[in-house]
């Protein structure tokens, strides 16, 4: 999005939802590829067009989500500096990653934890996390998180499964695991388009509920831009969009 080529685009079409729909824009910002100089004239752009919610992320490295971290000359090195640079030139609301999982690059949930704490101390407002499949990895990191003092509301990110080899792929990238009986039940229905898209609303229901009831404070998904299996889980939980 916001990093590399496409980020005039994404600029651009943000500032579009801003000025011309009643809705709530969240502007995408990552360190890849670009400068100190050119973050600022982006969030300077935002902060012209009256968008006031930006997501921070570092960004994965050009080699994918595993690849080692090589920082833009004359940019930033981590998240937390772009949350720093967001805080000095602007009242934003920053959202920040976080991972139930572990980042692909971390040595554990305790480094995860502290990169956290230290965006949150340098002004970030929520995190929003990698996608996951089971509760007990977002609620560990929740856990660990306020026991190190973060405080700031951690949302649980959320993909509705609606094609197994794609989401094989995504786990893999991401570091993510899928838990053996996910993926029985997967494979049981593989060759049924339609039915692999219905147990992939009916899963991701039940992780829903199971995270809400437990007290997570909201819910974000990874549509794909496909929002069918997103919009079918809120009727199921009984949400309204």
């Amino acid at each position: 999005g916001a990093g590399g080529s496409t980020r005039d685009r994404t600029v651009a079409i943000t500032q579009q939802i801003a000025h011309e729909t009643t809705l709530t824009p969240m502007g995408h910002l990552t360190c890849v590829g670009s400068t100190v100089a050119e973050l600022r004239s982006v969030i300077a752009a935002y902060a012209d067009a009256g968008v006031h919610h930006v997501l921070a992320l570092r960004g994965d490295p050009s080699g994918g989500p595993q690849a080692p971290w090589v920082s833009t000359p004359g940019g930033l090195e981590h998240a937390d500096e772009l949350v720093e640079l967001l805080s000095q030139l602007g009242d934003f609301s920053i959202g920040v990653a976080a991972f139930p999982d572990v980042h692909p690059s971390s040595p554990s949930l305790e480094f995860d934890v502290a990169v956290l704490k230290a965006k949150q101390d340098r002004g970030a407002d929520f995190a929003m996390t990698q996608f996951f499949f089971t509760a007990g990895s977002y609620f560990r990191l929740v856990e660990a998180a306020q026991s190190a003092g973060v405080e700031m509301p951690i949302i649980p990110g959320i993909m509705p499964v609606t094609n197994v080899r794609q989401i094989q792929r995504f786990a893999q990238l991401s570091g993510t695991p899928l838990p053996a009986d996910m993926i029985e039940r997967f494979e049981r229905v593989a060759d049924d388009a339609d039915a692999v898209v219905e147990l992939g609303v009916e899963s991701a229901a039940e992780l829903c509920s199971e995270l809400l009831d437990g007290g997570a404070p909201g819910l974000h998904f990874y549509t794909l831009n496909r929002s069918f299996s997103t919009l079918r889980v809120y009727r199921d939980l009984g949400l309204t969009v």
